[in-house]
C-alpha cells in the first residue's frame, strides 16, 4: 500500500515535469511560427503550472535548480519566448512597441535581483549570534519579520509579480496593441519596486536589532542578573528533541536557577513547553560566555559531536544523565568517561557500567532514579472493559545494524497481525521517532504496520464520541499552543519568535502542566474505545500512552525500564537470534517479561495472562525488577536527583575556590618578579648612561 502510494506520487511528479517541458516546447514552436492562440495558451499554462508547483511541490522544483534550471531561468525563458513571438508578428512594430517592452522587462529583472539582494541583507541583519526563549529581550530592539513573500520566498515573489507583465504581453500578442504589455509591465515594475523599497526599510537603524557585540554584552548582563546554577546541555538532529524534552519537568523543579543550553537554532522550537530560560549558542565562541557566569553544573541527556566543546569549560561540572536506560551497549558508551559523573536510575545501570569496563569509575556513578516517571499510573488490576488496550512501542534500528535492536523488521508485522486477530484488543502503535532513519527496511516495515492498523481500524465500527469531544480537543489544543507560544504567523522568523517568546508571565509551569493534562484527557476522550490508533506525533507523549495501556510490547530499550514503574505486564520481542535463556541472561530488563519470538505465536497466551492475573507468572518478579532498575521509591527520585545536583554544584564551587586561591597566590609573586625586573632594567639604564 505505501509503496503503491509512493509510486503514484512519483508518476504525478514526473508527469508535471514532462508537462512543463512540453509547454516550453510549445511556446518555442508557436513563437517561431508564430501561432498566437497556442503561444498564449502555452505561456499562461506554463506560468500557472510553475506557480502551482511552487506552493504544492517545492521539493520537485528544487531538482530543476540542481541542473541550473531554477525559477529565474524558467521565468526569463517564458518572457523571452513571448517577446520572440511578438517580434514575429506582422502587426507589431519592433521599434515602436517591442523595444520599450524589452527594456521594461529587463528593468523588472533588475528590480527582482535588487529585491533579492535586499532580502539577503535583511536576513543577515536579523540573524543574531544567539537565540533565546523564555527571556525578556526587549532591550535588544527586536522586531517582526517582513512579509514572507518578500523576505524568504524569492521564487514565489518572482512568479507572483510576473503575472501582470506576462498577462499584458499575452494580451499584446492577441490584440497587437503594445499598450497592454506596457500596462502589465508597469504593474509588475511597481509591485517589485515597492517590495524592494519596503523590504529595504528593515535596514534602517530604527528597525534593526542591536549588533552582535551589543547582543553578547546584553547576554553577559542577563547571566549576571539571573545567576544560573544548573543547566541542561543538548545538541542533536531534528528527530532527537525527545531526548531533552523528557527532562524538562525535572530540570524545572531543581533548586537554584535552571537553564537550557542548545547548539542548533532549529532546536529552540523543538523543545517542548517549559518556562526554563533557553539559550542557543550556534557558534562555540559565543558559548564561552558561560565560563564567566555562575553556572556550576550541566546535565547531558545525550552524547553529541558538539558535547566535547562545552566540556572544555573548566568552571562547570558535567553529569551524563542519558535519555533512557536499557541493556543495549549504547547505554554504556565509552564517551561517558569524559563527564565528571554519570547519573543512573538504579543498581542495574551501575552494574552495567562496571561489566562494560569502559573506563567509568564506580565512584563517579550516582544513582538518582527516574524522576520524570511520576505521571505513570501504577497497576490497578486486569482490564475490566470490553477491550484490552495493548501498546506496541518498538525502538529504532540503531547505528550498528544489529537485527536485535528493533522488532519492526523481523517481528513487527507478525506481532500486529496476532493482536489485530483478537476482537477484544485495541492496539496503540507508537514507533520510535527515528524509525527508518538508518535502515530503509525498518522504515518500509513501519509503513506496512501502520497501513495494517489503519485498515483494521477502518473495518471496525461502533459508537463514536459526539462532535463536542472534537470541539473540546480543538479548544484544548489552541489553549496549549497559545500558552506555549508555539503558534506564529507564517512570516515569523527566528528574531520575531524570539521576541514573542520572552519572559513568561505568571506561574506558567503550573499552567502548562494543567493545560497538557487537559489536552491529553480531551485527546483520549475524542477517540472511540474500540478504535486502533497510530501515534506518531510528539503529543500524546509515551507516558500518556502508558496510562491507557494494559500491556506493553516493546524491544530491549528504555521504554521497558520506564514501563516497569507501573508494574503492569509487558513482553519483549527477541529478534537477536539468541535462545530465550541467553536472551534473559544477557538483558536483565527482560527478566520479568514474556519473550516473543519473531513469529509472535505467544501473543494469544500473553493476552490471556493479562486478562486473568492467575496466569500472570511474572507479577512478583516485576516488583523486584522495578527496584533493581529504578532504585528505591523512598526517598523519591526527584529528591535524590536534586541532592545529586547540589552535591556536584558544591564540587564546582570547591574547584573555583582552588582556582581563585592559585591566582591570588600567583599574582603577588608575579608582581614581585615584575618589580625586580623593573629595578634591574633601571639599574642597567643608569650604568649605560654613566
Amino acid at each position: 500500500m505505501p509503496s503503491a502510494g509512493l509510486a503514484n506520487r512519483r508518476i504525478v511528479q514526473l508527469t508535471a515535469l514532462l508537462t512543463m517541458f512540453a509547454l516550453f516546447t510549445a511556446q518555442l514552436v508557436t513563437a517561431l511560427i508564430p501561432y498566437v492562440p497556442v503561444l498564449v495558451a502555452a505561456a499562461a499554462a506554463n506560468l500557472a503550472l510553475d506557480i502551482y508547483l511552487q506552493y504544492k511541490q517545492p521539493g520537485l522544483l528544487s531538482l530543476l535548480g540542481k541542473i541550473r534550471f531554477d525559477v529565474t531561468v524558467r521565468q526569463l525563458l517564458r518572457d523571452m519566448l513571448v517577446l520572440v513571438g511578438l517580434l514575429r508578428l506582422d502587426d507589431i512594430d519592433p521599434f515602436d512597441e517591442q523595444s520599450p517592452l524589452t527594456v521594461g522587462l529587463l528593468a523588472f529583472y533588475v528590480l527582482h535581483f535588487s529585491c533579492t539582494a535586499a532580502a539577503v541583507m535583511v536576513r543577515r541583519t536579523r540573524t543574531l549570534p544567539i537565540v533565546t526563549r523564555n527571556i525578556d529581550t526587549s532591550a535588544l530592539r527586536l522586531s517582526a519579520a517582513p512579509p514572507r513573500i518578500l523576505f524568504r520566498q524569492q521564487a514565489r515573489r518572482l512568479l507572483t509579480f510576473s503575472v501582470p507583465a506576462t498577462a499584458g504581453l499575452l494580451l499584446t500578442a492577441v490584440t497587437g496593441d503594445g499598450h497592454w504589455g506596457g500596462i502589465g509591465l508597469a504593474v509588475s515594475l511597481a509591485a517589485m519596486a515597492g517590495g524592494a523599497v519596503y523590504l529595504a526599510s528593515w535596514l534602517l537603524p530604527g528597525r534593526r536589532a542591536r549588533n552582535d557585540q551589543a547582543v553578547m554584552e546584553w547576554l553577559d548582563q542577563w547571566l549576571a542578573e539571573y545567576k544560573p546554577t544548573v543547566g541542561m546541555y543538548f545538541s542533536g538532529g531534528t528527530t532527537s528533541a525527545y531526548q531533552a524534552n523528557m527532562w524538562l519537568s525535572t530540570l524545572a523543579q531543581l533548586d537554584g536557577n535552571p537553564l537550557i543550553v542548545l547548539r542548533e537554532r532549529f532546536m529552540v522550537q523543538k523543545i517542548d513547553s517549559t518556562d526554563v530560560p533557553i539559550i542557543c549558542f550556534p557558534k562555540v565562541a559565543t558559548m564561552f560566555s558561560l565560563e564567566e557566569s555562575t553556572l556550576k553544573v550541566l546535565l547531558h541527556p545525550a552524547n553529541a559531536a558538539k558535547t566535547s566543546q562545552v566540556l572544555r569549560i573548566p568552571s562547570i561540572k558535567h553529569a551524563f544523565i542519558n535519555h533512557g536506560e536499557s541493556d543495549k551497549l549504547s547505554s554504556c558508551n565509552p564517551y561517558a568517561k569524559a563527564y565528571d559523573e554519570v547519573w543512573v536510575a538504579g543498581p542495574a545501570a551501575r552494574e552495567r557500567y562496571q561489566l562494560a569496563d569502559i573506563g567509568v569509575d564506580d565512584k563517579d556513578v550516582v544513582e538518582v532514579g527516574r524522576p520524570q516517571l511520576s505521571p505513570i499510573r501504577p497497576y490497578a488490576g486486569p482490564p475490566t472493559g470490553a477491550y484490552t488496550t495493548v501498546l506496541y512501542a518498538p525502538t529504532w534500528e540503531g547505528w550498528d545494524g544489529n537485527p536485535g535492536n528493533t522488532s519492526v523488521v523481523l517481528a513487527g508485522e507478525n506481532i500486529v497481525r496476532h493482536l489485530l486477530a483478537d476482537p477484544g484488543v485495541r492496539l496503540i502503535y507508537k514507533p520510535h521517532p527515528m524509525t527508518g532513519s538508518q535502515n530503509a527496511a525498518a522504515g518500509a516495515a513501519n509503513e506496512r504496520i501502520k497501513a495494517m492498523i489503519r485498515e483494521a481500524a477502518a473495518q471496525r465500527s461502533g459508537p463514536r464520541p459526539g462532535p463536542e469531544a472534537a470541539a473540546e480537543l480543538a479548544r484544548r489544543t489552541e489553549e496549549l499552543n497559545l500558552l506555549t507560544a508555539k503558534k506564529f504567523r507564517r512570516s515569523a522568523d527566528e528574531q520575531e519568535r524570539m521576541m514573542l517568546q520572552g519572559k513568561p508571565d505568571g506561574d506558567v509551569r503550573a499552567a502548562i502542566t494543567e493545560a497538557t493534562l487537559a489536552w491529553e484527557s480531551a485527546y483520549w476522550a475524542s477517540l472511540p474505545e474500540w478504535e486502533h490508533q497510530v501515534v506518531t506525533e510528539s503529543r500524546p507523549a509515551i507516558f500518556s500512552c502508558f496510562n491507557q495501556a494494559d500491556l506493553l510490547i516493546s524491544d530491549v530499550s528504555s521504554v521497558v525500564s520506564d514501563w516497569l514503574s507501573s508494574e503492569k505486564p509487558y513482553a519483549v520481542a527477541n529478534t537477536s537470534g539468541m535462545s530465550e535463556a541467553d536472551f534473559r541472561a544477557g538483558f536483565p530488563t527482560v527478566r520479568a517479561a514474556t519473550i516473543l519470538a519473531p513469529e509472535a505465536e505467544g501473543v494469544p497466551a500473553l493476552l490471556a495472562a493479562v486478562r486473568d492475573p492467575e496466569r500472570d507468572e511474572y507479577a512478583e518478579e516485576r516488583g523486584a525488577l522495578k527496584e533493581h532498575l529504578l532504585g528505591p521509591s523512598d526517598p523519591p527520585s526527584l529528591v535524590r536527583f536534586n541532592e545529586a545536583a547540589l552535591a556536584l554544584a558544591a564540587k564546582a564551587d570547591e574547584r573555583r575556590a582552588r582556582a581563585a586561591a592559585r591566582v591570588s597566590a600567583e599574582i603577588p609573586a608575579q608582581r614581585e618578579e615584575a618589580a625586580e625586573a623593573a629595578a634591574e632594567a633601571a639599574e642597567a639604564e643608569e650604568l649605560e648612561s654613566a
